[in-house]
């Protein structure tokens, strides 16, 4: 009977770990971002620019960046994007205001016994890239705009989304927040392909 229970219990534990490694695995497939050579097949060059900017998008509209991308003076927080508490304000230059500056929390790195993000430059994106509640196409538009992206040409976005620091803290943003879809060599490299092919925008 001890025999039969071990074998019963041991066949259910090889069953869970088969589908706990499947679902990992799947998560982390649908998590990945798509290569620029998965979009070789579009034949239309702005077409594919455009479907480009799309899977970039997935990174764009994820909280991580949308967070602090907001549509208003207050930052927001978690994956649900809820207004930040202690309530706060971008004030003047994007670092909050005098009584309250985001390096008074947000330290040169996540401080992981108080779930605290932090880098160094912590802020908000200036208000001419609120991302919040616009469509893939509205972004794109405001990306490549000079007078909204801090005076970039967007051949310089590859080095902006695809090497800087904060912009990378997406991809760690520390215990128990979800890092954006892919990596950020993955974002930066599907930026790079949008910008050789004509850096087109999705419809609106």
């Amino acid at each position: 009977m001890t025999e039969t229970r071990f074998r019963i219990i041991a066949a259910a534990t090889a069953l869970m770990t088969s589908l706990c490694a499947g679902y990992a695995a799947s998560q982390a497939a649908s998590h990945a971002l798509a290569s620029p050579d998965s979009f070789a097949s579009i034949e239309n060059v702005e077409k594919r620019s455009a479907a480009i900017f799309t899977e970039l998008g997935r990174v764009l509209t994820h909280p991580r960046c949308t967070n602090c991308h907001p549509a208003g003076d207050s930052p927001r927080q978690g994956d649900v994007s809820r207004i930040h508490q202690p309530p706060v304000t971008r004030g003047a230059d994007g670092h909050g205001i005098e009584a309250m500056r985001c390096a008074t929390c947000h330290q040169h790195g996540n401080f992981e016994p108080g779930r605290v993000p932090g880098h160094p430059e912590w802020h908000l994106a200036p208000r001419e890239m609120a991302w919040g509640g616009k469509s893939i196409g509205e972004i794109c538009e405001q990306i490549k705009d000079p007078a909204r992206n801090g005076g970039r040409k967007v051949e310089s976005l590859i080095e902006h989304i695809g090497k800087d620091t904060l912009v990378g803290w997406a991809w760690h943003p520390g215990f128990g927040r979800a890092p954006a879809p892919g990596t950020q060599d993955q974002a930066g490299a599907l930026v790079e392909a949008w910008v050789k092919t004509g850096a087109a925008c999705p419809a609106p």
